[in-house]
């Protein structure tokens, strides 16, 4: 079973308007209201892929509620920790031509007992989880370095972990003695880590930031492009992946499609053309959704053909 972890879960609120007004009013007449979060994301899609999953992490309040509502009524597992403040809302407006603008509530403030109670219920799914996916960012009370705790502990039971965050967690891991299996930054989360400008026209140039010494130790680094797919590398080897042109309806959560589409490959244990053919595929099809966090499978191997995987020569 694939056990994802979301540590500041959301109600992620969408709204299509034509033309944003600003200092005016804005009328929608639809209306998108999600169990969200990243790894929220990467759990709706790893079970419509048709993979075991279940979700854990905290939630509190009517919020926290909305959420294992939405789950219960997908038939999607779950296990959070009940915490006494409220989980936030997350507010995408999607705009003018494909332009995003997002209102990203803080959320709440966890105690240490809560963080004590939380690890509780980690180690306890341990017994039961093959892999591990960590998303997004950590509410407010968590120490920087939690992730790198998480990551510790599934170690000791033999548990890899993909990992999708970025900033001060994303570092702490990095400089940690145990590693993440697979880190997903994009390209501006990358030029922050290094501190250099990265560009996607300059493969040769990524390839070298890839074999910094900040990454030693991560077996995946799939550093995604947008519209221009991915480099990706898997220990010594390097990759490229080519996605199709498409019609994007709604981006939000594609990165986290893309984390689904890479943990149920790994879990499966393809090779690694099909583990980043997959990936790409849910990113893509989620995008060509209204819903945050979403794939019409349908569509997936039609799709998956288009992607092209090439390898790139090691450095």
């Amino acid at each position: 079973m694939i056990v994802t972890v979301t540590m500041n879960p959301s109600i992620d609120i969408s709204y299509p308007i034509k033309n944003l007004k600003l200092n005016d009013i804005n009328r929608v007449s639809q209306v998108s209201k999600t169990a969200g979060g990243k790894g929220l994301n990467v759990t709706r899609v790893i079970h419509e892929l048709g993979g075991s999953v279940k979700a854990t992490g905290i939630v509190g309040g009517h919020l926290g509620n909305q959420i294992k509502d939405q789950l219960d009524s997908a038939s999607i597992e779950h296990d959070f920790y009940p915490i006494l403040q409220e989980t936030r809302n997350s507010i995408a407006l999607l705009h003018d031509d494909h332009s995003q603008t997002e209102i990203l509530e803080s959320g709440p403030t966890v105690t240490e007992t809560e963080v004590e109670g939380f690890v509780e219920v980690f180690q306890r799914l341990l017994s039961k989880t093959n892999l591990l996916t960590i998303s997004g960012s950590l509410a407010k009370g968590f120490p920087v370095d939690f992730y790198v705790r998480l990551i510790m502990l599934a170690k000791e039971k033999g548990i890899d972990t993909l990992l999708d965050t970025s900033g001060e967690a994303l570092k702490e891991v990095l400089k940690g003695k145990t590693k993440p299996k697979l880190i997903k930054p994009n390209l501006t989360e990358l030029s922050d880590l290094l501190q250099t400008q990265l560009d996607s026209k300059q493969p040769e140039k990524l390839k070298q930031a890839l074999n910094h010494s900040l990454f030693k130790g991560v077996e995946w680094i799939v550093v995604t492009l947008g519209g221009d797919g991915a480099i990706v590398k898997h220990n010594d080897l390097f990759y490229r992946a080519t996605i199709p042109k498409i019609n994007v309806v709604n981006p939000v959560g594609s990165g986290d499609a893309t984390i689904a589409g890479l943990a149920y490959a790994l879990s499966r244990y393809d090779s690694d053309e099909k583990t980043i053919k997959t990936g790409m595929t849910t990113g893509v099809l989620n995008a060509l959704e209204s819903m945050t966090g979403h794939i019409n499978t349908d569509d997936f191997q039609k799709l998956y053909n288009q992607i092209e995987v090439s390898s790139l020569c090691t450095l």
